[in-house]
């Protein structure tokens, strides 16, 4: 049986009363090799990860960190523009450089990260009077130099590798395109355009032209009294560049295909699950809005996660999902409370593992559930992303290998997976997993626990 373990961790492993709100991690990201691996913090830094080679198994190290976004102020709606990275995406990597986009809620950065060589003057016609450099550079003692008259005796100056660095810079910067908060930011297929998506509209940008963009959605109404949905993520075909789908907070998948119009607001298609009359209640519209979509990697399958369940659509067939998984249905009973505290708005995002047979989504007490995606499963895999890792504690009968666990059938139903055990009053709803990335090539994931980022790998038996 295969089995999944705690790899690794990285951030400040104190206590979690100590967290500075600006180290708390608000998207993670594997590139498109895996040998990457990106965070955003709500301090507007990004901290990229590369592959240990060293290392048996998928470790990773610090590679380098900039700063992204810095707090601005909107002065024409006084408002204040925070920091925080909400999305990064990496772009297909063309040469040596990596290049990778990151958004705030307002503006979006293109940044260019390469290997740098810094250099220093290592001959030169100085006079005796200045100083020899000092000797941690290896360089030549300075000589006395010889008369200007005598020209044969001058020396171009010469510069020898000092150091090499890693530097961040950004190429392009494509702002003041949004008037509402980005959600989402997807790289189209052909690698020269991509989307950004806020509460309403949806606009195309070439990477390589950032005063200019298009808007291809625009679900702004005339009257903003009537507003009754805005979108809540978006995503380009994984294959396809003329397809991008969008969700809503009224649980509907659209997909559109940019080849029918300018403007996108009439969908191809749209995925929907009639809801039973008999499960309406107050939180029905909130419980429905969807928080993440997400392609497949061939472009086949949707995943969609919405407050309560996560659901797998074949691009096929829109009227009801092939698979609904219901991973808090224990809180059914607490809507209320949840309500009251706000984290029934809590924004969990999924993900597809690379070869497209399990899906992983996050919950609270810093658990997440890796799921089958094949319908007739019902295997449901809770791991846990938090200090006890540390303390080599097992859950749900994982052997071995701290933060290990494999909770067996009946996740899709709630039943065997012993979550009608789960004692409500004992979850800690500060402690949530909302965001993860699964390796493309491996089962490895990547998942963002409040300012600590763990790293899981599966070892086969």
């Amino acid at each position: 049986m295969d089995e999944w373990r705690f790899a690794q961790c990285f951030g400040d492993k104190g206590e979690v009363e100590d967290i500075t709100e600006a180290d708390i991690i608000s998207t993670v990201e594997f590139d498109h090799t895996g040998d990457y691996l990106a965070t955003g913090d709500k301090g507007g830094r990004v901290v990229l990860f590369e592959r240990n080679e060293s290392k048996k198994g998928c470790e990773y190290k610090f590679h380098t960190e900039f700063q992204s976004h810095e707090p601005e102020f909107d002065y024409l709606k006084s408002l204040e523009i925070e920091e925080k990275i909400n999305r990064i995406k990496w772009c297909k990597r063309q040469n040596a450089s990596h290049f990778l986009l990151s958004t705030n809620d307002k503006t979006i950065k293109l940044w260019k990260v390469f290997e740098k060589s810094l250099k220093v003057v290592s001959e030169n016609n100085l006079s005796a009077s200045h100083p020899s450099p000092p000797s941690s550079l290896h360089l030549p003692p300075v000589v006395t130099p010889p008369h200007p008259s005598t020209t044969a005796g001058l020396r171009l100056p010469r510069m020898s590798h000092h150091d090499t660095i890693i530097a961040a810079v950004p190429r392009k910067v494509y702002a003041n395109a949004h008037a509402y908060h980005i959600n989402s930011i997807s790289i189209n297929s052909d690698g020269e355009t991509y989307i950004s998506a806020d509460d309403l509209r949806i606009n195309l940008w070439n990477l390589g032209i950032s005063d200019q963009s298009f808007n291809i959605v625009d679900i702004k109404p005339v009257n903003m009294e009537e507003l009754t949905e805005v979108i809540t993520a978006a995503e380009f075909h994984p294959i396809h560049c003329n397809l991008f789908m969008y969700s809503s907070s009224k649980g509907t998948i659209k997909l559109a295909d940019m080849r029918d119009s300018a403007l996108c607001d009439k969908h191809a298609k749209q995925f929907e699950e009639e809801e039973d009359p008999s499960n309406k209640s107050f939180f029905s519209e909130i419980i429905s809005s969807i928080s993440d979509v997400k392609f497949s990697r061939d472009g086949r399958y949707i995943l969609s996660r919405d407050y309560l369940t996560l659901k797998i659509w074949d691009v096929n067939m829109d009227n009801r999902p092939i698979k609904t998984i219901n991973i808090h249905d224990h809180l059914r009973g607490k809507l209320c409370d949840l309500y009251e505290n706000d984290c029934i708005f809590d924004k969990f995002e999924c993900a597809f593992s690379g070869d497209g047979q399990h899906v992983m989504t996050g919950s609270y007490n810093n658990y997440f559930h890796i799921y089958d995606t094949d319908p007739s499963s019902t295997n449901d895999v809770v791991l846990q992303a938090d200090k006890s890792a540390f303390k080599a504690k097992k859950i749900g009968g994982g052997k071995g290998g701290a933060g290990a666990g494999k909770i067996g059938a009946g996740g899709a139903g709630g039943k065997g997976g012993k979550k009608e055990d789960i004692n409500l009053d004992a979850i800690d709803f500060n402690k949530k997993i909302l965001h993860g990335s699964w390796h493309p090539r491996e089962n490895t994931i990547a998942i963002a626990a409040t300012n600590n980022l763990f790293l899981f790998s599966r070892l086969s038996s």
